[in-house]
């Protein structure tokens, strides 16, 4: 037979899990989505330190977050994200005569994809890419380039022309 007091202590012990239950659904609600993981580059990555402590904090109003793995060859920002990685291959379709796109006295190469605009630099100590979810309008991809030029410019030299 149960009391008045046990029924009391077993709604008030429910109350408390319904309310942690809460908690614990606001909190995740809250975080920040898993991070993807952003396969550091293997290529040459002269460069890639000095430009990974120049980068800045915002990139188009979006907040630096950490990559998995950490690396000093990636970063990103936002949700979703802007990714950027240093020391990449030389991208299969860049050419001599391949139209590039200069933003701040930054070359860049830019591969459509349907998931995403991928932007490589050239003539640069290592190439560089950032890719720009294909969520954002076509004619504000290179936005994210306006802020990373300065970074950009000071961490990775221009390639002597040959």
């Amino acid at each position: 037979m149960r009391t008045a007091g046990s029924a009391c202590l077993q709604r008030s012990r429910r109350s408390a899990v319904v309310v942690a239950a809460l908690a614990c659904g606001l909190l995740a609600g809250c975080s920040s989505p898993a991070a993807r993981p952003v396969v550091p580059p293997d290529g040459p990555g002269r460069g890639c330190a000095a430009l990974h402590h120049a980068l800045p904090s915002e990139v188009d109003g979006r907040s630096s977050r950490d990559t998995t793995p950490a690396s000093t060859r990636t970063a990103a920002w936002g949700s979703p994200a802007v990714v950027l990685r240093c020391g990449v291959v030389r991208p299969a379709g860049l050419t001599p005569t391949s139209e590039l796109v200069e933003v701040n006295g930054v070359a860049w190469f830019l591969d459509e994809r349907p998931s995403a605009y991928v932007f490589t630099t050239t003539g640069r100590s290592a190439y560089l890419q950032v890719r720009v979810p294909s969520s954002v309008d076509r004619t504000t991809a290179t936005a994210p380039l306006v802020d990373l030029a300065a970074a950009v410019k000071s961490s990775l030299p221009l390639r002597p022309s040959r």
